[in-house]
């Protein structure tokens, strides 16, 4: 089973994309808003044929559902999803301690052409950015490597780099 979100309103909506093949359309309308739009089965999108640039997963909770949000080469603006807003890592979360921007981490290469990862603190309501048991002040860049905990409000993730998904 995979889920759907509304476009318009947000309210996300159960479908069973084992039943279809890939490339085909499918017209969703959505019970709350009676928006119709249109998706796509199977076929990568722009967003998707990017370089790997490694991910979070976002771990379940009372808050929300396991989610995993891809990385792109530069500032990936990691916080609680708002309808409207222009962050590039979004959320979904109901996590009243996720702010709506709370923290970044880079994806650059090194002299070597290697990815390094930086993570920082963008949180404003005071609950902070954790890697492992060590909070980031607002000055503090630190290097994260595959698999390393971060903890944004009452939120897990966990980093997986680029090419270790499945590490």
């Amino acid at each position: 089973m995979k889920k759907v979100r509304c476009p318009k309103c947000g309210h996300y909506m159960p479908f069973d994309d084992t039943r279809y093949h890939s490339g085909e359309t499918l017209v969703f309308e959505c019970p709350d808003c009676h928006k119709q739009f249109g998706l796509r089965i199977g076929v990568k999108n722009t967003e998707e044929e990017r370089e790997d640039c490694g991910s979070i997963l976002v771990v379940e909770n009372v808050f929300h559902h396991e989610q995993t949000v891809n990385l792109q080469m530069g500032d990936n603006v990691i916080g609680r999803y708002v309808k409207g807003s222009d962050i590039n890592a979004p959320i979904e979360t109901v996590d009243p301690s996720v702010d709506t921007t709370h923290c970044i981490i880079n994806v650059s290469r090194n002299r070597a052409g290697q990815l390094v990862y930086t993570l920082r603190d963008a949180s404003t309501d005071g609950t902070g950015t954790y890697v492992g048991n060590t909070m980031l002040s607002a000055k503090d860049r630190f290097r994260i490597e595959h698999g390393a905990i971060i903890t944004i409000g009452a939120t897990t993730l966990i980093f997986r780099a680029a090419g270790r998904e499945e590490d």
